[in-house]
């Protein structure tokens, strides 16, 4: 069996109990090297399990390893950084894996988008505030759906995560800026959500270039942009003692 694990965000108590499991019991493990924190493979229990490193592979070599060691009866984890569904690259994999009869599972992990809420301690989604949340990224050498631009999801004002775009972020701005945002609207920049090296800083939609500069971050960073981060005080129909609902009767 071949397992997509997503491992984390990066702090190694971030998997989830099914991803150490299926980690405990693997007799091959294929990490992303680049992005997965190496702690993780510690949880590896099997004294001759292999492990190999796909930063440098091309999907071709990731998917030999795979196919050689699934006909080798062998347990495989194909390890992802947060939710392989985010970003990972797995559905290319899985068409592999399709054309050769091989079943496979995913396991589901902790989004990098979520950490980095928690590291705000902020809520993307509040009442009155913003009720949507856009998950993106600018395009580089991967282009994106031409409505899909970010500066047309800019029109909206909702919470934006963007990821994969540190290092474009006076272009980011000026997308942003030209779609709709206003100049200070509340960002924030999260490097290594959750790691030990995680960064936060506090910044404005126009300031976002000069506030990752002044702190020397160029990739592995999270940005938020959104009035979610203004500290404005709203709260919830649901726990409004004169809201009703099936468990409780308002007042």
């Amino acid at each position: 069996m071949i397992n997509f694990v997503g491992a984390g965000p990066g702090a190694a108590d971030l998997i989830t109990v099914r991803g150490k499991n299926l980690i405990e019991q693997a007799d091959v493990i294929i990490y992303s090297g680049s992005l997965v924190n190496e702690e993780i493979l510690n949880y590896a229990d099997k004294e001759n399990c292999e492990i190999y490193n796909s930063a440098s592979m091309t999907l071709e070599e990731t998917a030999e390893i795979m196919l050689k060691a699934e006909s080798d009866k062998k347990n495989i984890v194909r390890l992802h950084t947060g939710d392989p569904c985010v970003y990972g690259a797995i559905k290319e994999q899985m068409d592999i894996l399709d054309e050769y009869g091989v079943k496979y599972e995913v396991c589901p992990g902790v989004s990098s988008f979520c950490a980095a809420a928690a590291t705000l301690k902020a809520e993307y989604t509040q009442p009155e505030i913003s009720q949507s949340v856009i998950i993106t990224r600018l395009e580089g050498k991967t282009p994106v759906p031409p409505k899909e631009d970010i500066t047309l999801f800019a029109a909206h004002n909702s919470t934006m995560v963007i990821f994969l775009s540190a290092g474009m972020l006076d272009e980011l701005s000026k997308r942003l800026i030209k779609g709709g945002y206003k100049e200070d609207t509340p960002a924030a920049i999260v490097y290594k959500a959750s790691w030990r090296e995680e960064k936060v800083i506090r910044t404005t939609v126009k300031n976002l270039f000069k506030s990752a500069a002044e702190n020397g971050i160029k990739n592995t960073a999270l940005i938020t942009v959104g009035n979610f981060l203004g500290g404005s005080k709203t709260r919830s129909k649901l726990y409004d003692p004169s809201f009703s609902h099936s468990f409780r009767e308002g007042v």
